[in-house]
């Protein structure tokens, strides 16, 4: 394996974070898309979409081979419901209430892509909440915190104490799928901290 130039599409420090994990070198040049879903599309479906635009944008704007860019996008579920980032105090305490004490799906889909040749997987994992009363989520919510994510919650920070159980990827709910991306990447030749000499 040899050591390829890497875009990552994002301005997510999470995403930069676990990307860091692999050993990877890359540059952040985030794709600045429309995130509208389009009416009836299903979660799976959206996710995949957005992280196969957002990476399609970046690989535009360098000359064709020039670069591989990693693109991601992830939402939370519920009832049917894909819950963004939340609007504003209403909109969050509603996603938290909604969340407590139960389960939802965190999907995340990422895209690896040379131009000539993409990848994209999906990935999708099971959180359960404890119950929650409104004063919880009042305080967490003036943490700030919840302010730049989906569902309104980070589990890798005070978030992570709203949650019960969760059934998968622990990254892909962070909002980077690290066992798929590591895979992807090996898939294009590109090597990894988990790559030794010679391999």
């Amino acid at each position: 394996m040899t050591p390829r130039p890497l875009v990552l599409a994002s301005a997510s420090p999470r995403r930069r974070e676990l990307l860091q994990q692999l050993g990877m070198d890359f540059v952040c040049h985030p794709a600045e898309i429309d995130e509208t879903p389009v009416p009836g599309e299903q979660p799976a479906a959206y996710v995949r979409r957005m992280a196969q635009e957002k990476a399609e944008t970046v690989v535009q704007r360098y000359l064709p081979g020039e670069q591989l860019v990693l693109a991601a996008d992830t939402t939370v579920v519920i009832d049917d419901l894909v819950l963004g980032k939340p609007r504003d105090l209403a909109d969050g305490m509603a996603m938290l209430q909604r969340l407590s004490g139960r389960s939802h799906t965190v999907f995340t889909a990422v895209c690896l892509s040379s131009g000539s040749k993409q990848r994209c997987e999906v990935v999708a994992t099971q959180v359960s909440f404890v119950e929650l009363s409104p004063r919880t989520c009042a305080a967490y919510l003036a943490t700030g915190e919840p302010w730049d994510k989906a569902g309104a919650y980070a589990i890798q920070g005070l978030g992570g104490a709203l949650v019960s159980g969760i059934h998968g990827s622990y990254s892909n709910v962070v909002g980077l799928p690290l066992s798929e991306t590591w895979q992807m990447l090996r898939a294009f030749g590109v090597a990894t901290a988990l790559e030794g000499v010679g391999d």
